[in-house]
């Protein structure tokens, strides 16, 4: 009869133990998600704001070299006005491609959207792995 008994509770401690490592399993995966779901909510907010700060920029520097174009190429009417529009047209069409080039630099370089995420995730993974494997001596 103290068998029985004996497997009965090792039963209910397996069980017991396999629900606190699912329970413990469940609560890693949700706290890791709600972390995704803060990166993805900040690097939203840092796209908006980049493209709001970025296309402002955009506009009033590109308005202010027009306005300095014109008035230069005004005030040399008399003397120089093809080589006053040929240096604009040269320096706004450097802008332009240098603008391009780092544009595409940064689009190659990639974002560190979920780094934080993958980050845990792998010292997740390696505290598993190293906990599960039995210790050489």
């Amino acid at each position: 009869m103290g068998d029985g008994a004996d497997k009965v509770s090792e039963r209910g401690g397996l069980f017991a133990s396999t629900r606190g490592l699912l329970g413990t399993a469940v609560t890693l995966l949700h706290n890791r998600l709600e972390l995704l779901g803060v990166e993805l909510a900040e690097e939203r907010m840092r796209l908006v704001s980049l493209l709001a700060y970025g296309g402002a920029a955009f506009l009033c520097i590109a308005a202010g070299l027009i306005f300095l174009a014109i008035f230069l190429t005004v005030l040399l009417w008399e003397s120089n006005r093809l080589l006053a529009l040929g240096v604009f047209a040269a320096l706004f069409l450097g802008a332009g491609i240098a603008s391009l080039m780092l544009a595409m630099n940064l689009a190659r370089a990639g974002s560190k959207l979920f780094s934080g995420s993958l980050a845990e995730l792998r010292q997740d993974r390696e505290a598993l792995s190293t906990s599960g494997a039995p210790e050489s001596r």
